[in-house]
């Protein structure tokens, strides 16, 4: 089956009742899980080129985390047998963690077309996910060149700390203002001092589909959906960003809704390529990498590039250590010529910490559950 029927998916973190059913590669029969395995959602769009890249971002996924996890991969047609032949061919130890649903690229207001080419092909499909995802209660958008450094558990956990009028959560676009792009360059609100960036959004799509949206365009509020299209033709010439901008409008209007995680979440290379400027990751390392303008692809970041290539490589059944961390201790070695590069306690610190917990869980656990007497 190359477009599989999306299946009804409530998390029962944040639900009452769990409805439907979920699916695991290749199989046929549906069953529902314990209400202690319901699964962490995790959305993505791809299209043109960037297989390769959201394959990587989804093994990262599933390297480290802990629940369950269930995929919403949102692709063109074209693509569509290569993620499920792909996706069948990972051993069975691995998916076993997760389930996944491939969508096509959908929009349901406005001009199909005009959305498919804003900013990147595709990328405007995540404003849509409350509106297609309607059965979903809470999920993880990532852009394709995200790599998960820590479990998901980790970021997922956050849509807990959320206050009753908060709705989605982002990282800042930039740390420092007077360098940051939208506080230089925008000809439009956005939100707070520097803007945020989507790469990394936490959604609670209940939330959102339950909320009028104070805007700039009615004196009454708007649904989502209602609000899309109009703010995309008021504002469509006076945005670069493209489905990002529309993000930072709406957010300007409704601050009260969004919270902000910090820059450890979705760290790019504007966050060391000037120096290093983000604290949270000085401090704890990195756990959630954003490889934006292409930086798994050519020489311009060579220490994004060695993490993606590390994960890209890693044999699933290998150890850890010998397998990843090892190889990309060694080819740090040689991006310490770059200013991203003279910090590789930052990219590793957090990795390094989630292997061993991956290590214990595996074989001090093991060892000690047939080991009782």
């Amino acid at each position: 089956m190359l477009h599989r029927r999306p299946a009804k998916y409530l998390d029962q973190s944040y639900k009452d009742k769990s409805e439907g059913t979920q699916k695991k590669p290749g199989e046929q029969k549906h069953s529902k899980e314990p209400s202690s395995l319901q699964c962490m959602h995790l959305a993505v769009v791809a299209c043109g080129d960037r297989l390769e890249e959201t394959l990587i971002m989804l093994k990262s996924a599933v390297l480290f985390s802990n629940r369950r996890l269930c995929f919403h991969i949102f692709a063109e047609d074209s693509l569509k047998p290569e993620f499920e032949k792909k996706l069948k061919e990972w051993p069975s130890s691995y998916t076993k963690k997760f389930e996944y649903n491939i969508y096509p690229i959908t929009f349901s207001v406005g001009n199909a077309q005009e959305w498919k080419k804003l900013f990147k092909p595709c990328a405007a499909q995540r404003l849509f996910l409350p509106v297609i995802l309607k059965d979903v209660d809470s999920l993880l958008y990532v852009d394709t060149d995200v790599l998960f450094l820590r479990p998901i558990d980790d970021i997922w956990h956050i849509l807990k700390e959320f206050n009753s009028t908060q709705l989605a959560a982002m990282a800042p676009e930039h740390e420092i203002p007077k360098i940051g792009w939208y506080s230089r360059f925008a000809r439009h609100p956005y939100y707070g001092t520097t803007g945020v960036n989507s790469g990394v959004m936490l959604m609670n799509l209940t939330r959102i589909r339950n909320t009028q949206f104070k805007n700039s365009m009615i004196p009454s509020g708007l649904t989502w959906e209602e609000m899309l299209y109009p703010l995309y033709q008021k504002y469509k010439n006076y945005i670069t960003w493209g489905d990002q901008d529309l993000l930072n409008i709406i957010f300007y209007f409704n601050p009260e809704c969004l919270y902000v995680f910090p820059c450890q979440w979705n760290y790019r290379p504007d966050h060391c390529m000037y120096g290093s400027n983000c604290k949270g990751a000085e401090e704890e390392g990195v756990s959630i990498l954003h490889g934006n303008r292409g930086v798994y692809h050519d020489d311009k970041q060579p220490t994004f590039k060695a993490l993606y290539e590390v994960i890209r490589d890693f044999p699933f059944e290998d150890n850890l250590f010998q397998s990843l961390y090892y190889p990309l201790q060694s080819k740090f070695l040689d991006t310490v010529h770059t200013l991203c590069g003279r910090i590789p306690q930052v990219f590793l610190k957090q990795i390094e910490k989630t292997m061993k917990k991956v290590y214990e869980n595996r074989v001090i656990v093991y060892l000690g559950a047939n080991h009782r007497y």
